[in-house]
């Protein structure tokens, strides 16, 4: 994948996704452990609710309807995070099944063979599919501040968002907490219990996560976490600038490696591309590695600059989830597994 191409997809406000490349645009143009997948969460199942919606997304654009949304499409991710709540969706876009036809990392719980897919890769998306089913409103994510719906295709997203309200919920340049919240609170609108002993449980663990991750953070502040996405040609380091996880993790403590500020504007702000020949560039001790299915994953990577990596060496590699799941269920694994690499981790850096 060339740099010009890189920078035209960042240009289109495409490489985003916690600083790793916009996956699913960038490598087509070149996990959590899953539970019971039968259904919806029983203890959290959205109630049936009445009346009138209304729901202000990060857009600032206020969504009103005669009745609360029963056809929900929304994005494979956005749909995990409000299974974990109980409300389940009509259809989904964005990777959903991998090449073997298993769940995507970002399906979560999702039963995938009982979902309507509309597209599953980048660019995919079929109109006629999704007018049929009737949509009450779509919901997605946003990896930028101009309000782009992240995997509604640029060149019909016109004709798409005459279909139904959309709603926006933003996971650009802001703590993980603060998407959270307002998944927490969409769902709530949407009829989940949010009152429930499940779902207080989990923000519960959430918290406890975050306050372990802290703790570890800074009884070892010389531990440095390079935060990495690989493809054939480029290896990505990610600035803790803009995406939600890294954000987050450094307001906790974390010490993360820095590209220069340099490097990090002719990609927006979100990383740096190495060649796999300089990939030792930054030293680190743990390397947070993307997981999604679009990139190389360590076990896969065969260059023998990456072999020699202290870290690598070392064990001390673990999976990064730069488009995490928007529940307080699927982010507090996220927050552990990285507290646990901290406090297990030998300073190799």
């Amino acid at each position: 994948m060339s740099n010009a191409r890189a920078t035209h997809l960042t240009r289109r406000g495409v490489l985003a996704a916690g600083g790793a490349l916009g996956l699913g645009a960038a490598l087509a143009a070149c996990g959590d452990d899953k539970d019971s997948k039968s259904g919806g969460p029983e203890s959290t199942k959205a109630a049936e609710k009445s009346g009138p919606w209304t729901f202000k997304d990060d857009r600032g654009t206020t969504v009103k309807l005669d009745k609360v949304p029963a056809n929900i499409v929304a994005f494979t991710g956005v749909a995990a995070a409000l299974f974990d709540y109980g409300v389940e969706v009509k259809g989904v876009f964005g990777p959903t099944t991998t090449k073997d036809g298993k769940a995507d990392v970002q399906a979560g719980d999702m039963d995938v063979s009982k979902l309507t897919v509309l597209g599953n890769e980048w660019g995919q998306f079929n109109i006629e599919k999704y007018a049929g089913l009737a949509p009450d409103v779509l919901i997605s994510t946003m990896f930028d501040g101009a309000g782009t719906l992240w995997y509604v295709p640029e060149e019909s997203k016109d004709k798409i968002l005459k279909l139904a309200p959309s709603v926006g919920v933003s996971v650009y340049d802001r703590q993980m907490p603060a998407s959270l919240e307002r998944m927490y609170a969409l769902a709530e609108s949407l009829g989940a219990d949010v009152k429930s002993a499940k779902i207080v449980e989990a923000k519960k663990k959430f918290e406890t996560a975050a306050e372990r991750l802290r703790k570890a953070a800074k009884a070892r502040p010389e531990i440095k976490v390079l935060a990495g996405s690989a493809s054939q040609d480029i290896f990505y380091v990610s600035g803790s600038n803009l995406s939600i996880d890294l954000e987050y993790f450094k307001a906790l403590g974390v010490n993360i490696v820095e590209p220069s500020a340099k490097a990090l504007k002719a990609s927006g702000g979100w990383f740096e591309n190495l060649s796999w020949e300089n990939v030792d560039k930054y030293p680190a001790d743990i390397i947070i590695m993307d997981d999604r299915s679009a990139t190389i994953q360590p076990a896969d990577i065969t260059e023998a600059t990456w072999k020699k990596l202290p870290a690598v060496k070392a064990g001390q590699v673990i999976a990064r989830t730069p488009e995490a799941i928007l529940s307080y269920d699927k982010c507090t694994p996220i927050l552990d597994k990285l507290a646990e690499a901290i406090e297990n981790a030998k300073k190799v850096a």
